[in-house]
């Protein structure tokens, strides 16, 4: 976050400079000042500053956590693997890798002294500009403050004993020593409730975009009679990469998504109509099915874009991301995720089950007939996205375009159960990493990174769900376009069939369940590795546990694996427990049912 410390420091304009003392924005958790916000001098911005750079710190998207191997997508090697211990029946309320808990309410906890503190704050002494600086602050914190309820909710929402669906407790003032602190449970509508009003005030307060105006005419009204250049000191270039309304809109959206998934939803149709609009306003800021990149290397290779990562300027977004972490040099997901041969630990192994969920070229899925797919030739004529997203036996990596051979029978490391770093399903991850890295130890090189908060394909495909379950999968509501219409331009930026106008789309877009069930798997191949598989099939009210299944080749003959990993979920793991620790601590908490 290192970008946010930077543009947050530039705050404070002609005071010292901050953003080589990272205490001043990363204050001690035992810190009592900020514990104790009635210490701290009003005219003294750092403090509220870097409160509120904790809750940018503590989103819970922040790093890649590969959930997929507690799921039908992949597998690891590495047997201290938290989300492989989960998958293999040792998830309790007392050991949870998918707790936001409490980095959460840690987060809402600086979000609250934010907000409460603000006003008494002189960030510049110009008064029309100290003005916008204020309402900017709040308006981030109050956007801030329904991103981390949001992951409260996806982690820890769920129906509890009574049988209600209740989601977490709604904590809107700082907590203080000698608080009551055993608080129930809110509604899970209570919740989304509060979600849409910090949401709103988010957006009362935020401009759209943070961009240099030159006219004041380009002023939004809500800011008063202000000068452009006051504008631009508080709402300017400078802060571009910070929460502004247009992530907001996109936080609404995806909140709406999970109330109207089924887990949480019992048969409230207007919940799907609501999330398809709220994306529907998101793509049509951007031009609606335009902003869907239709270049596939824009929008399918945009974490190996090399000209696009190099000239990419702090806080800028390439085309396909509408929100991002920071850009940073470095290795580590290479050195994870590469196979033996190019000197990586080879971690995540997708499975037969995600290979096999890509369609033919032709866009059929190769399960049918008409699909030509043929066994003992598996990854001919395939989707293209299968190879760029996953390195198959005889695909190639590195610096130097090395073959991989993933055969039991053959002669490097990169076989199947060869060493401790080789595959455990004939298959390595080839999506996200930087095939130009070299892990050579005598010519190491890194190379630039970021990871997404939200991509435009994922608003694409959630409008797309959203759409054909308010309308079916050719009706637009009040839009423009339909959720047929986001997966043809989906399909046809993948390579998928332009020899046979898509046949297999043409025929899904008279029901339905067929295009439910063409979404669903478009969104699993789409988004793969990128955090959402997991928490999809929950929200899905999906079987969890589907075997992970693997390819072994030997002497030339393709043999699947029916059982790599068996998954051991239980029926009510569809929601997440609320920590131990807290039922314990609080007996006003009701635990969700099943979690003991």
């Amino acid at each position: 976050m290192k970008n946010i410390k930077k543009r947050l420091a530039k705050i404070v304009v002609g005071a010292v400079l901050f953003s080589g003392c990272t205490d001043l924005f990363d204050p001690a958790i035992e810190n009592t000042r900020q514990l104790d916000p009635s210490t701290y001098i009003p005219s003294d911005s750092r403090f509220p500053l870097g409160l509120l750079l904790n809750g940018y710190t503590r989103i819970p998207t922040n790093s890649w956590a590969f959930s997929e191997v507690a799921t039908d997508d992949a597998v690891t090697n590495d047997q201290n693997n938290n989300y492989l211990k989960i998958a293999n029946g040792q998830w309790t309320a007392n050991f949870n890798p998918t707790n936001q808990w409490t980095g959460c309410f840690a987060g809402i906890q600086y979000m609250n002294i934010t907000l409460g503190e603000v006003d008494k704050v002189q960030w510049v002494n110009d008064e029309g500009a100290n003005k916008l600086f204020g309402m900017r602050i709040k308006g981030e914190a109050y956007g801030l403050r329904a991103l981390l309820m949001y992951h409260l909710l996806e982690a820890h929402a769920g129906v509890a004993n009574s049988g209600a669906i209740l989601g977490v407790p709604i904590i809107l003032e700082p907590q203080k020593v000698g608080d009551d602190f055993n608080l129930k449970r809110a509604t899970f509508d209570e919740c989304l409730q509060q979600i849409y009003s910090d949401l709103a005030k988010a957006e009362e307060l935020l401009p759209l975009d943070f961009l240099d105006i030159s006219n004041a005419s380009q002023i939004a009204s809500k800011y008063g009679s202000v000068r452009p250049d006051q504008y631009n000191r508080a709402f300017g270039t400078t802060f571009s990469g910070l929460l502004a309304g247009r992530m907001v809109k996109a936080i609404k959206a995806k909140t709406a998504l999970l109330a109207a998934s089924p887990a949480y939803n019992k048969g409230d149709a207007t919940k799907w109509v609501n999330a398809a609009n709220y994306y529907a306003e998101v793509l049509n800021l951007k031009g609606g099915l335009s902003a869907i990149p239709s270049n596939s290397a824009s929008g399918l290779t945009w974490y190996s874009n090399v000209s696009e990562l190099a000239g990419l300027a702090e806080g800028a977004n390439p085309p396909e991301i509408l929100w991002r972490n920071n850009v940073g040099d470095s290795r580590n997901l290479e050195q994870d995720n590469f196979p033996p041969t190019l000197f990586g630990n080879g971690r995540i192994n997708p499975t037969q089950n995600l290979v096999d969920a890509f369609p033919m070229l032709n866009g059929y899925p190769i399960t049918d007939p008409a699909s030509g797919y043929n066994a003992n030739d598996p990854y001919t004529n395939r989707d293209p996205r299968l190879k760029m997203f996953i390195l198959v036996n005889g695909g190639t990596g590195g610096v130097s375009n090395t073959v991989i051979n993933t055969a039991e029978d053959g002669t490097t490391n990169d076989g199947l159960n060869k060493v401790a770093t080789s595959t455990r399903t004939g298959y390595y991850l080839r999506k996200l990493l930087r095939q130009d890295v070299n892990l050579n130890p005598t010519s190491a090189t890194n190379q630039r990174h970021y990871k997404p908060h939200i991509r435009y394909t994922e608003i694409a495909l959630s409008y797309a769900e959203a759409a054909n379950e308010a309308w079916g999968p050719t009706g637009t509501g009040s839009n423009t376009f339909s959720a047929y219409d986001i997966i043809k331009r989906i399909r046809t930026r993948a390579g998928i069939g332009l020899a046979n106008n898509d046949s297999y789309l043409e025929t899904s877009k008279n029901s339905k369940e067929a295009m439910r069930e063409l979404i669903r798997n478009e969104r699993r191949l789409e988004l793969c590795f990128e955090g959402f598989r997991f928490w999809d099939l929950r929200r899905w009210d999906l079987n969890l546990n589907e075997t992970a299944k693997g390819m072994r080749i030997r002497a030339n003959s393709y043999t699947v694996i029916p059982s790599v990993e068996v998954r051991t979920f239980q029926n009510y793991m569809k929601y997440g427990p609320i920590p131990y620790s807290e039922i314990i601590k609080f007996p006003a908490l009701e635990q969700n049912q099943g979690w003991n």
